[in-house]
């Protein structure tokens, strides 16, 4: 019995230190998105922090901001939405090693 928890107890570790080291090589990843055709484009890390914007001068119309806002909103809640899809997808292949079921974690 000491063997299986020793043997278990190394399996947490491993899996703690890898996921130390995927979450360290998420925040190196981005996540791309655009919205409207192009008109706004997003780039999110791994950390959902926004390190770029562009938006396209056509986009801003005074006369019509909402639409701006639209597209703002929805870049995004894409970009966060594509984050966790990456995150989740990284974290599957690491607990699958281990056999664990997905979505678990």
């Amino acid at each position: 019995m000491k063997n299986n928890m020793a043997g278990m107890m190394k399996q947490v570790q491993k899996m703690q230190k890898d996921m130390a080291k995927m979450q360290d090589e998420l925040k190196n990843k981005t996540i791309d998105v655009s919205t409207g055709g192009g008109a706004v484009k997003i780039t999110m890390n791994g950390e959902k922090k926004v390190t770029a914007i562009s938006i396209d001068k056509a986009a801003v119309d005074p006369d019509d901001v909402e639409m701006l806002q639209d597209l703002l909103c929805a870049a995004f809640n894409d970009a966060a939405k594509r984050v966790d899809d990456m995150m989740a997808e990284e974290m599957g292949k690491l607990t699958s090693a281990l056999g664990i079921p997905a979505g678990l974690f």
